[in-house]
């Protein structure tokens, strides 16, 4: 089954997308979704795109969702980059471990941004981003995103950007709450993607929440059984063979983004290159 897809107007998105993607004319596009499909509500995969920089913000946990009796889940997410321009950049953690004081002075006065610790990224990127991790997108990147299917972001710097008129909100105590007072694990967090061989698969994400695998085809008996037979998500990116992806007989082309009801309905012709996304 084909997701629906939701364009989403940023103001700091593009107004030309990388391929196969086209904005409709005089819109900054920001953010691609797919609807989550019922019978997998837990995931998202969304593409983003973005001609300026993000807010600097931070997800929490599903622990510390439940304990601020919100009663959802948190968010984890994870991020490949597609395609970039000069200069582009993720910030994702701090330099050093900072006193929740530290931080909410450096929020308040803009230097939060600077204190992050910013990774100059180009194609084939990958980084994980665990709950309570402080990041920010940079401009000129356009990414896909895999994430646990929530909404709750606690933003807590914003460069000073307007929403009708006015500051755009703040969430400087819920986000101290949920920081991890930690230097991000690079070596542990983060991946670089070469061009895939035909039959491999690249596990990129084990858990807690949910796996992923960045597969070049054809589909081998080995990759079907590192999954349980449940719902999963398959999405086609372009490269040699792009295309060739099929669930339950029906073409996937790059760009879109099909749920398979189990492996046993993704078919994948030879060097067609796609992620696989399945709750733990």
């Amino acid at each position: 089954m084909l997701l629906p897809i939701r364009l989403v107007a940023k103001p700091w998105g593009m107004t030309e997308l990388p391929p196969p993607f086209t904005a409709p004319p005089g819109q900054r596009i920001g953010e691609i979704w797919f609807e989550p499909p019922a019978h997998l509500p837990q995931l998202l995969v969304k593409y983003i795109f973005t001609s300026d920089k993000l807010s600097v913000q931070v997800h929490p946990s599903d622990a510390q969702t439940l304990a601020a009796g919100l009663g959802r889940q948190g968010k984890e997410e994870c991020w490949l980059v597609l395609a970039t321009q000069p200069g582009a950049r993720l910030g994702i953690g701090f330099r050093e471990a900072l006193s929740a004081q530290a931080m909410r002075a450096a929020a308040l006065d803009g230097s939060i941004a600077h204190l992050l610790m910013w990774h100059d990224v180009a194609p084939g990127d990958f980084f994980y981003i665990p709950a309570g991790t402080v990041h920010a997108i940079g401009a000129g990147v356009s990414l896909i995103e895999v994430q646990q299917n929530s909404d709750i972001t606690y933003r807590l710097y914003d460069y000073g950007r307007l929403d009708g008129g006015h500051l755009r909100e703040l969430h400087l105590d819920e986000g101290l709450k949920v920081v991890h007072n930690e230097v991000y694990e690079l070596a542990r967090w983060h991946r670089r993607l070469g061009a895939g061989a035909q039959g491999a698969a690249e596990r990129l994400v084990s858990g807690p929440h949910f796996r992923l695998d960045r597969v070049t085809g054809p589909l081998s008996d080995d990759l079907s059984a590192r999954y349980t037979d449940a719902p999963l998500l398959v999405v086609p990116l372009l490269g040699d063979g792009a295309g060739e992806v099929a669930v339950a007989g029906r073409q996937v082309a790059p760009g879109g983004c099909a749920l398979a009801k189990a492996i046993g309905e993704v078919a994948l012709a030879p060097a067609a290159i796609c992620l696989l996304a399945q709750p733990v």
